[in-house]
């Protein structure tokens, strides 16, 4: 009974195939041979190859299955050109390499082994990276074994983007054929199910991309205790000795590589064991993993100070030639992108995931008597929900006559997410505009009217470079570092700081506003100056603070001032500064907190509602550590853990 339901699925599904193959007027099941040159296909030929032929197959069955294989590819812009161009090149070989009646009835591993065989006895010349011959027969056979197993997307080996629900997508990201899917068959047989388990904890509370290259790490990890003459069982059983020589050894591997990336193959892995462990999996390290992996195993990321390096800024000359040419860009439809990017600093992939129906609202200011305008949006990259803030309200005219213009032509065949930067028709129909067409855009503008650097080239621009530029901007328009936080949408308050430079001019005028060591305080009852007691405790705290203060050792940030010295690194990176003993917060900031509570209590009721609940939780975290902190100032009148300690040193 079982033999005949499971015949009878395969038969359903093949049928299926055949339905697929049947558009265009039956073009693709009829023909053997497709024409690249055809308007409905690519329409030119690709590499001097006019033809994608699969009359090489004998075997009807499994040619159907391989021209479903391309024309899916193609229909679902899964493949570029190119990519289908190169892919067609080893059919003839496959062709003969395998007669059997179905791609289904194939072993993955076994294939692949005899398929490379099968390649170099044909003395066919091939490289492992490149993306047809050798790899070929596991394209085929990871595809045509999904399409034909129903199970849940999660109970499979691969994993596609656009069938996981609630996984976290960006506007143009993960579409890319290189990154719509994880892959999990690379993963041993003997631990597949356990790393499967483990993801179905992060697919929906990380991004995806997060998510794909956590299973890139994994992948590495398992690829090195195996070809390392391990097998199954070695987590299990783990113990330092084997840790040590996979630090050196991936040391060398990945030598004079990004440091940030390096850290990820230590970090990533330490994280899985560590969860699995916690969990009680039955393949979990039996050792404790802060045994087996060390904090100061993790390959030092990269300096704060070469990340500030790196926050490219457009030079003021520069920007202002771009904005004053910007109308002329000869893509209409992408300026209203740029002007959005000038004016919040946000990502391109958030403001292309802008919907026409949510992004833009009216907020009443009590204090103005009227409506604000805010630009409404979700964060993908760092998993906010629904993230609002203000632009003024030329802007917000520009982008309503957007959204009218993106309701008149959307429709829910060519735009049912609703994009409000959608392409309308062609490959991409349904999708936002791309950023690097923007980009390519830009960059003719400064061909066109010869916009030069310093040194007399035409200028080199990056789309990001824009980011960096608004965040100086509100860093020297005095907003407060956790407002920016907030605007850019940045996880961490110490991704924010990366941004916060400003210019020699900025710095100077700042720098003449702290000449002056004010020794005095304000009585709050009388608002009477008072010279401070230099005896008192209260007084020679209170001076030392101001000293520090004003001294530019110090650093303004949410709620007090951070009075770490320059030299040391930040340990807070993934805490708050309201937990960091260099941190000291006085009475004058109880204002901010009790503004900061009201905003957070907004944040959980948001993500609660948009089913957010890792978010809200993370909120009501910080929400208590907010008022314990403000609860000890109003009591201390002054907050700071190191006392004299840090002066003195």
């Amino acid at each position: 009974m079982k033999i005949q339901e499971i015949k009878s699925n395969q038969q359903s599904k093949y049928n299926e195939i055949i339905e697929y193959l049947k558009q265009d007027n039956g073009y693709w099941l009829v023909n053997d041979k497709w024409d690249l040159t055809e308007e409905f296909f690519i329409g030119k030929k690709i590499y001097n190859s006019r033809y994608i032929d699969f009359s090489y197959f004998k075997n009807e069955y499994i040619k159907n299955e391989v021209k479903y294989f391309f024309l899916y590819k193609f229909k679902e812009k899964l493949l570029t050109n190119k990519g289908l161009a190169r892919l067609n090149a080893p059919l003839k070989h496959f062709s003969e390499f395998y007669s059997g009646k179905s791609l289904l009835k194939l072993n993955r591993e076994k294939t692949f082994h005899k398929w490379k065989i099968f390649l170099m006895s044909r003395d066919i010349k091939f490289d492992i990276n490149e993306k047809s011959y050798f790899w070929f027969s596991n394209y085929l056979i990871d595809f045509i074994k999904d399409f034909y197993d129903d199970r849940e997307e999660t109970e499979k080996d691969i994993w596609y983007s656009k069938n996981i629900k609630g996984a976290k997508i960006p506007a143009s990201g993960a579409n890319h054929s290189n990154y719509n899917a994880i892959n999990f068959s690379y993963i041993p047989m003997y631990y597949r199910e356990t790393v499967k388990r483990y993801f179905k904890t992060i697919i929906t509370k990380k991004s995806w991309m997060t998510c794909y290259n956590t299973a890139k790490y994994l992948n590495y990890f398992f690829n090195y205790f195996y070809s390392s003459d391990y097998g199954d069982g070695f987590i299990e059983n783990l113990n330092r000795n084997d840790i040590e020589k996979y630090l050196y050894d991936i040391g060398n591997d990945r030598k004079d590589k990004n440091g940030t990336e390096n850290s990820k193959y230590v970090s990533f892995i330490r994280t899985f064991l560590e969860y699995i462990q916690i969990a009680q999996y039955d393949k979990a390290p039996k050792k404790e993993v802060s045994f087996l992996i060390f904090q100061d195993d993790i390959p030092k990321r990269e300096l704060h100070k070469d990340e500030v390096k790196k926050a490219k800024f457009v030079p003021e000359p520069i920007l202002k030639q771009l904005d004053s040419n910007i109308m002329d860009l000869d893509r209409p439809q992408f300026i209203p992108i740029y002007i959005l990017l000038r004016e919040t600093g946000w990502r391109g992939t958030d403001i292309l995931n802008l919907r026409f129906n949510n992004c833009l609202e009216q907020i009443w200011n009590n204090k103005e008597q009227s409506y604000n305008y805010y630009l409404c949006g979700e964060i993908t990259k760092t998993g906010i929900a629904q993230l609002k803030i203000p632009i003024r309200d030329k802007v917000a005219e520009m982008l309503r006559k957007v959204i009218n213009k993106a309701k008149v032509l959307s429709t829910e065949e060519n735009n049912h997410k609703q994009y409000l930067f959608n392409t309308y028709e062609g490959k991409l129909k349904g999708k936002p505009l791309n950023k690097q067409s923007l980009l390519l855009t830009i960059q003719r503008l400064i061909k066109q009217k010869d916009i030069r650097d310093i040194n007399g080239e035409l200028y080199h621009f990056r789309l990001h470079s824009l980011r960096h530029t608004r965040a100086k901007e509100y860093v020297e328009q005095g907003i407060g570092i956790s407002i920016i936080q907030q605007i850019l949408g940045h996880q961490s308050l110490q991704m924010t700081v990366h941004y916060a430079t400003v210019s020699e001019n900025i710095l100077y005028e700042k720098w003449k506003n702290t000449e002056d060591l004010e020794l005095f305080k304000v009585d709050t009852k009388t608002n009477d100056l008072e010279k401070v007691d230099l005896n008192s405790d209260s007084g020679e705290n209170l001076i030392r603070y101001e000293y520090v203060k004003k001294n530019l050792d110090a650093v303004r940030v949410p709620f007090g001032i951070c009075f770490k010295a320059s030299k040391l690194p930040c340990k807070q990176q993934m805490n708050h500064c309201l937990t960091c003993a260099s941190f000291c917060t006085t009475i004058e900031n109880i204002p901010e907190y009790e503004e900061e509570i009201e905003h957070v209590k907004k944040q959980i009721d948001i993500s609660q509602r948009c089913g957010r609940e890792l978010w809200a939780e993370k909120n009501k975290t910080y929400l208590k550590l907010l008022e314990d902190t403000l609860l000890r100032v109003k009591v201390q009148k002054i907050v700071h853990k190191n006392g004299k300690s840090r002066e003195e040193a």
